[in-house]
């Protein structure tokens, strides 16, 4: 028996300074994706809600509080990984724009300040541009990413449904 997909958060720090709206997101160091540029979040614990996990996540991967009144959902992605459906995951997408503290690198990433405008999509998984910039701007995708067989390069990107 297949075990289903993993259940995954990510938040996203939003700023806006004289050049703009600015994101918050960081190069992983090791693991799953190093040497990319990802959104901070990860994988729910057991009896943890997507809320709690974000702030979590955004705490051990940065050492910003982020409060889950501080959150507004900003969409769901399904990850499917046909050639490897032990990857798949299902991820809830979160915002903050208030939170408490500077963000300072960690064991998993190294974060900086990305204006939304000239996101580093070269940098980061093949399938963020069909997206986060939705996410980041209000549009709340809610989007099935499949992956090819390379488990990197984008098959289709569909509605998800339910």
């Amino acid at each position: 028996m297949e075990a289903g997909p993993v259940a995954v958060a990510l938040c996203f720090l939003l700023r806006t300074d004289g050049s703009g709206l600015s994101v918050l997101l960081g190069r992983k160091k090791a693991g799953f994706g190093a040497g990319k540029v990802v959104g901070v979040g990860g994988k729910l614990e057991p009896g943890e809600n997507s809320l709690e996990a974000a702030c979590r996540e955004v705490l051990e991967e940065t050492g910003v509080v982020v409060r889950p009144g501080q959150l507004a959902a900003a969409g769901r992605i399904f990850f499917d990984f046909p050639a490897n459906p032990r990857w798949n995951m299902d991820a809830d997408l979160f915002v903050a724009r208030h939170w408490e503290g500077e963000p300072a690198e960690s064991a998993e990433i190294v974060p900086a300040w990305y204006r939304v405008d000239a996101l580093p999509l070269a940098d980061m998984w093949h399938d963020a541009g069909n997206w986060l910039p939705l996410a980041l701007t209000g549009g709340e995708p809610r989007l099935r990413i499949v992956l090819n067989e390379d488990n990197a390069t984008v098959a289709a990107v569909l509605p998800l449904g339910g």
